[in-house]
């Protein structure tokens, strides 16, 4: 275990790349001596949880379960798609209040993304396979031509991804908190060592473990005699105090443990598991690198957030002049919770 402590912090890219060859060869090795990741127990299938939510069957035969808010789809002038978080559900929203979403207009809908919830896994999960999991989901509710993305945390690689894959249907496209990657090539190697060894021990090496050896993050995430991700314990330290309290009611309440089995109901590897490869894993292309869109891009960030290095996305923003970046001071990670800022994002994003 000091062994472990001790090791390079990133593995990624500069003057610590060779851990990360170390961390893959060593994955490759154990990836042999060690059984798959448990089949997922798919909803509607004899044996996996019941159906109960609306859902759409995509190209490939699989199903997006998905939870519609705001007003109805045929009197909207606006239409989104909102893609949840790690740990979150179709459920998830920017909770707007009742009376702005009807003012604007603003029929929104959420989804389980692959493998969550009510929602078919994907074993081939990839940032593009969300971004065209939103646009198929959008076509098959008939949103029309263009329609609007917002993305909470590492739900918003579906966002890039569709910056990427799909820019000619999005209208406008809102981040709150979106996860960053260290490996994206557009940090310089200094900055993103530095904050990737401020995280947690485990957190290191969950992403590590992500990023160079995903076919063995099953098994590791299962050893209870190594560092393993504190996010998805929810023991990650959090400074700021409404991020702190939310997180201490929802475990003295049960929510935190019931959104848990929610999410993970057909499998945690299917669920968090393959997210922490998709987002931590390595990219098809570099945000970074992406070219101005045809359409709006809004940035939430709280500038105390504990799960996202504030530093690194105000690099981001830097690099990228059509991004709108908002920081909010005095502020963590749970952007939904702050009160008003679903009004403020929805209003922002409509030019309201």
């Amino acid at each position: 275990m000091e062994l472990l402590a001790k090791a390079p912090a990133l593995g990624c890219a500069g003057k610590r790349q060779p851990v990360g060859s170390v961390v893959g060869a060593v994955g490759r090795w154990i990836r042999g001596a060690v059984p798959p990741p448990p089949p997922a127990r798919v909803c509607g299938t004899p044996g996996g949880p019941p159906v109960t939510a609306p859902r759409v069957r995509l190209r490939d035969g699989r199903h997006l379960a998905y939870a519609e808010s705001g007003v109805r789809k045929e009197d909207a002038r606006f239409k989104v798609v909102i893609s949840h978080g790690f740990t979150g559900s179709r459920l998830d929203t920017v909770r707007a209040a009742p009376e702005v979403a009807e003012e604007l207009g603003v029929y929104m809908v959420g989804f389980d993304r692959a493998g969550y919830g009510q929602s078919d896994p994907n074993p081939n999960r990839s940032v593009k396979s969300a971004a065209l999991d939103v646009e198929e989901l959008a076509d098959a509710l008939g949103l029309g031509p263009k329609f609007y993305v917002i993305g909470i945390s590492l739900g918003c690689h579906a966002v890039w991804g569709a910056l990427k894959y799909i820019p000619d249907r999005i209208a406008g496209a809102a981040m709150m908190a979106p996860v960053v990657n260290h490996w994206w090539p557009g940090f310089p190697p200094e900055l993103a060592a530095e904050v990737y060894a401020k995280q947690e021990v485990g957190d290191q090496w969950a992403l590590r473990v992500s990023h160079h050896a995903p076919g063995i993050l099953h098994w590791w995430m299962d050893q209870s005699w190594l560092p393993t991700s504190t996010v998805v314990a929810g023991t990650t330290p959090l400074p700021n105090k409404r991020d702190a309290e939310i997180r201490r009611n929802m475990k003295a309440d049960g929510s935190f443990q019931q959104r848990m089995e929610q999410a993970t109901q057909q499998g945690i590897h299917e669920s968090y598991y393959r997210d922490m490869m998709v987002m931590f894993g390595k990219w098809e292309f570099d945000p970074m690198e992406l070219p101005a869109p045809p359409c709006p891009v809004h940035l939430w960030q709280g500038d105390e957030d504990g799960l996202v290095p504030v530093v690194l996305q105000r690099y981001l923003a830097g690099r990228l002049s059509w991004v709108n970046y908002h920081e909010l001071p005095g502020t963590g990670h749970f952007l939904s919770a702050v009160p008003g800022l679903g009004d403020t994002v929805l209003k922002t994003l409509f030019g309201r």
